[in-house]
This record gives C-alpha cells, structure tokens and sequence, in this order.
C-alpha cells in the first residue's frame, strides 16, 4: 500500500485543497503540520520552493504545489474528480488557474496591514466573485457544484478560499457573496462537505483568528484577546 505524508502549515489554504482531495478518494493519510516561522531542516530539503504543501510518497518521492499535488493524486487514484470529456477538462483547468487570482482577493482582504490596504483589497472582492457567478451560471444548472451534480477538482481548489472568505465575514462584516446567489450557494455546499475540513469547523476558525492575532494585520483589532485565548 502506497504511503502518503502531507506536509502542512495548519492554517495554510493550499495544503486544505490536497487534502480535500485526498478525502474525496477516501486514501489514508498522515497529516503533519509545521511551524511556518520555524521550518525544520527535513522539510526545506524536501520542499524545492520552501512552501507547503509537501507530498511524500513512500518515503522517497516528494511533490509539491498544490495544483500539481491534485493533479496526480486525480491521475492515479480512482474515482477520478477531472471530467472525462476533454473539453470539459480543460475548461476545469483553465477555472483552477485562476484560483491564485481569485484566492488573492480574499488573502489581501484577510491580511491587510491597515485600514487603506484593508479597503483597497475588499474593493476587488465583487469583480473576483462576480467571475465565478457567471462561470457558474454556465457550469453549475444542474446540482450543487462547480461542474453540477459531480464533484471535481474546481470544487477542492476553490473551498478553501471561500471558507476564509466567511471567517472574515464574521471578524468584519463584508457582506458581498450575498449579491452573487450562485456563488453563495456553492459556497454553501462546498462548507458542508465533509472532505472541506481538516479540523472541526470552529476550532479551525479559532485557529485562523488566532493566526490573524500573531500577524497583527488590521483586522486583529476587532478580534477578542479573550476569545483567542479561550481557543
């Protein structure tokens, strides 16, 4: 049996969709979680651009950005996430580049250092969610996903990012995923998916407030010291 080890900051949003992907395909795992202001020597000689996630496999083959990680993982283990028609692939593949766009919309937002930065990163939230609205107007008329009623590697990507997107929304109200319906109701389904979550839901939201707190960003302010500290 092939032996797989995920190397992961615990808050770390690239590391949450190989791991989803990994639950998806129901294969055993062990989670390692390292401290990102102290990487050990074993990781950076495994990790070519010093980032999480890492794949090991059997000890002795590493992979590692995310894209690449899901990729593989989707090539090699059944049941396979990508659709089979090519054309519906690679219009997948091309909604997963953007991922890191999207994804920046709500990071800026998440880890502004001030009020200027904070305001400048949450006005480009509406264009980045307002891409997805219309993709998924054309993708997603027939059931809960990105791709309708099967789940697929678009969903795994983009999880993550609208999980913090709501984490914010509760550190400071931002109130835009209500304007876009579809978008929200993904958003929606994709939370209530098991494979989401590496942690119980609010110990993972208590974890990304305290994660906030260490890096003093802007947003820190409006969470409770008691409240971190009780998590």
């Amino acid at each position: 049996m092939t032996k797989y080890l995920l190397v992961s900051f615990k808050t770390c949003p690239w590391v949450q969709r190989a791991a989803t992907v990994l639950r998806e395909k129901s294969v055993a795992f062990e989670f390692r979680h390292i401290d990102p202001d102290n990487r050990p020597d074993w990781f950076l000689a495994i990790s070519p651009h010093k980032k999480v996630p890492v794949l090991r496999i059997d000890d002795n083959v590493s992979l590692f950005e995310s894209n690449a990680i899901a990729e593989y993982l989707d090539e090699t283990i059944a049941p396979r996430l990508h659709p089979d028609d090519p054309v519906a692939r690679a219009v997948n593949r091309a909604w997963t580049d953007y991922v890191p766009t999207f994804a920046s919309s709500v990071t800026a937002t998440g880890y502004a250092a001030d009020q200027a930065a904070f305001n400048a990163a949450a006005e480009k939230i509406p264009a980045a969610f307002g891409q997805l609205e219309r993709a998924l107007d054309k993708q997603s008329r027939a059931g809960q996903f990105f791709n309708g009623a099967k789940y697929s590697l678009v969903d795994a990507a983009y999880a993550p990012f609208l999980q913090r997107y709501f984490f914010l929304d509760r550190v400071k109200p931002l109130g835009v995923i209500d304007k876009f319906p579809r978008l929200q109701a993904w958003a929606q389904a994709l939370i209530k998916r098991p494979s989401t979550h590496s942690f119980p839901q609010a110990e993972f939201e208590a974890l990304y407030r305290a994660n906030l707190k260490r890096r003093k960003v802007w947003l820190s302010q409006f969470i409770p010291d008691v409240a971190v500290a009780a998590e």
